[in-house]
């Protein structure tokens, strides 16, 4: 867990960056990123030299044998002049990750220029981790050598001191990307690391599911699942199961070069290696993708609108719209395999939108296949990104319906306030949502007065497939009792009195 001591330091990192002159919170992200990256390789290779000590064996190695090769690592230049670690970082290591083939960093000759890399950066991508792939547009951006060595003894007292293991360096990369509080121009942003989890609970996804977020961003959702997975199943997993789990369990695509750079990080941090983390426009034409995953997890962007000559022709024939927020619950359907489970989360227009590709999208999520609960959150969830007001919905693929009744339900709190400062609170409806929805035997006899209910498929149906709460729930009014006129009228000439007294005393005092 991230303490106060160590956000005092990461803030303090932060600051050290800032004052270089560098303010934009994606791009401090993205800086220290590389940083924690070429540290990471440098441990790597202490592992990698631990083992062939330990084992006998001869093992491949990350960085060149040679002076100059070994001259990027971490433990070597850390404690050197400032001006030096400068140069063999934006000269040598930079470089060299930007042009890093098979988990191999290249080899410079004596003059600084890179030997050994074959073909362009960016082909073999099968070989390479998904942060490679998207290095050969990165820039190294902190701009003095006494900035860079100030950000380099913070980490590195950070990773000494206060990082024991996989998860404090996943919560650290979490607490940083807290910072990223602007949305996107298309409407994209970070979804909170508890809500993350409590739709991730909600599908319980296992070892050999096949996850995807199509709209990744810094890949919260599937790092919010591999979480889950290596805590339920950690001690039983099999090897195949971990080569999955490292590999081709996790699927995230976005437009972003440098989100993609963040989230393949984010995963990286996470002991996933090796994830599909790929640059597309999941609902343009280009991703032809269906029948594939069995567990998507996503909080797609709500206020974009794309090309429609782009967008794919499946998609528009589920719901004919340029509507992001519609074209991926279209894309989910499309992408899952039969029996696919989907939590994500929509915009309250979504629910009761009374255009015919809203209605469309309801009425096969409803009709075609089995929608099983819409969780209507309050507005201040996502503050201080958007007061937006949302749902998290949760299906199942089934392409023969299925719907027989919905669960609702009303969230009130989440356990933070719901103005900007998102402050921790006690009263949270989390917990109860997921113990609920894992017993709706339970939930039969609810009513519509209560919290949670279930709504029939007819019901829905005759609503025009409504799927807003407030269509379904029924408030229980408690009368009031008022005094009577007359009793009313004689409480105000006994006010009125004391008025008139009061101002006669004051009168006399003058």
């Amino acid at each position: 867990m991230i303490t106060g001591a160590i956000k005092n330091k990461i803030d303090k990192i932060w600051t050290d960056i800032w004052a270089s002159g560098i303010t934009n919170p994606l791009t401090v992200i993205e800086q220290l990123t590389y940083l924690m990256f070429i540290r990471s390789l440098d441990e790597k290779e202490l592992e990698m030299e631990q083992m062939e000590q330990d084992a006998g064996i001869e093992l491949d190695k990350i960085f060149p044998p040679s002076s100059v090769g070994q001259s990027m690592r971490w433990s070597k230049f850390k404690n050197n002049d400032p001006r030096d670690i400068y140069d063999v970082i934006s000269q040598r290591v930079f470089p060299a990750i930007k042009n890093m083939k098979h988990g191999r960093l290249p080899d410079f000759t004596g003059q600084g220029e890179l030997i050994g890399v074959v073909g362009e950066s960016g082909s073999d991508e099968q070989n390479n981790t998904a942060f490679a792939r998207y290095m050969e547009d990165a820039m190294f951006l902190i701009p003095t050598a006494q900035a860079l060595q100030k950000i380099i003894t913070g980490l590195d007292d950070l990773y000494e001191h206060d990082i024991s293991d996989l998860d404090m360096q996943g919560d650290l990369y979490e607490y940083m990307l807290g910072k990223l509080a602007t949305a996107g121009q298309n409407g994209q942003f970070r979804t909170p690391k508890h809500i993350r989890e409590m739709m991730v609970e909600l599908l319980q996804p296992a070892p050999d599911d096949v996850i995807c977020d199509p709209a990744c961003g810094t890949a919260g959702f599937l790092v919010s699942a591999a979480e889950y997975i290596r805590r339920h199943y950690d001690d039983v997993m099999t090897n195949e199961q971990w080569e999955h789990f490292a590999g081709d369990a996790f699927t995230g695509f976005d437009t972003d070069r440098t989100m993609l750079r963040i989230s393949a990080m984010n995963l990286m941090l996470h002991s996933i290696s090796h994830p599909e983390i790929n640059y597309k426009d999941s609902v343009s034409k280009q991703n032809q993708i269906s029948d594939k995953y069995t567990v998507c997890l996503a909080n797609p962007p709500f206020k974009g609108t794309v090309d429609a000559e782009s967008i794919h022709d499946n998609l528009k024939a589920v719901t004919n719209t340029k509507k992001t927020e519609l074209l991926f619950l279209a894309l989910f359907l499309r992408m899952l395999k039969k029996g696919g489970q989907c939590a994500c989360i929509v915009p309250d227009g979504v629910l009761f939108g009374s255009s015919k590709a809203h209605k469309a999208i309801r009425k096969e999520l409803v009709e075609m296949h089995q929608l099983r609960a819409v969780i209507s959150m309050p507005s201040g969830v996502f503050k201080p990104y958007a007061g937006v007001s949302t749902a998290a919905l949760v299906f199942t693929k089934t392409g023969a319906g299925g719907t027989e009744n919905v669960w609702f339900y009303d969230m009130k709190a989440d356990g933070f306030s719901l103005d900007d400062k998102r402050s921790e609170i006690p009263e949270n409806d989390i917990p109860d949502i997921i113990k609920r929805f894992h017993d709706l035997e339970q939930e039969t006899d609810r009513q519509r007065t209560e919290q949670s209910f279930f709504v029939s498929k007819r019901e829905i149906a005759d609503n025009n497939y409504d799927l807003s709460i407030n269509k379904y729930k029924k408030v229980e009014y408690v009368p009031v009792e008022y005094p009577s006129t007359a009793e009313i009228m004689a409480d105000l000439h006994r006010l009125e009195g004391e008025i008139t007294a009061g101002l006669m005393e004051l009168e006399g005092m003058l």
